[in-house]
């Protein structure tokens, strides 16, 4: 049974596994760069689950970024009839591709 651990990351819980690639919201860092993240809510390790309360101690998750994308373009358009108003507005997310590294005590 393969280790994984949920993590509080960019304001969400996540699943990681090690090897994994994971879309997150933009993190500070230049790609290659590694980020720790030590707020690990729950450890699974050979079918033992460890739960933090409310994280778990000692247990970090380390990845290295892989790059900085840009998610797609969401329209928002807004107007209220018989007035004449009419607004169109555009967002575009900043996300960070990341790459799992490993999941460590200590």
């Amino acid at each position: 049974m393969e280790a994984y651990a949920v993590i509080s990351a960019c304001g969400s819980q996540v699943k990681v596994t090690e090897g994994e690639t994971l879309r997150l919201e933009k993190l500070a860092g230049e790609p290659g760069s590694e980020v720790v993240f030590p707020k690990v809510l729950l450890l699974s390790e050979g079918g033992k689950i460890e739960v933090g309360s409310p994280y778990v101690a000692g247990v970090k998750v380390v990845a290295q970024i892989v790059r900085h994308l840009k998610a797609k373009k969401i329209r928002i358009y807004r107007f209220k009839r018989k007035k004449g108003y009419q607004r169109t507005l555009g967002h575009r997310q900043n996300h960070t591709m990341v790459l799992v590294k490993s999941i460590t005590r200590g």
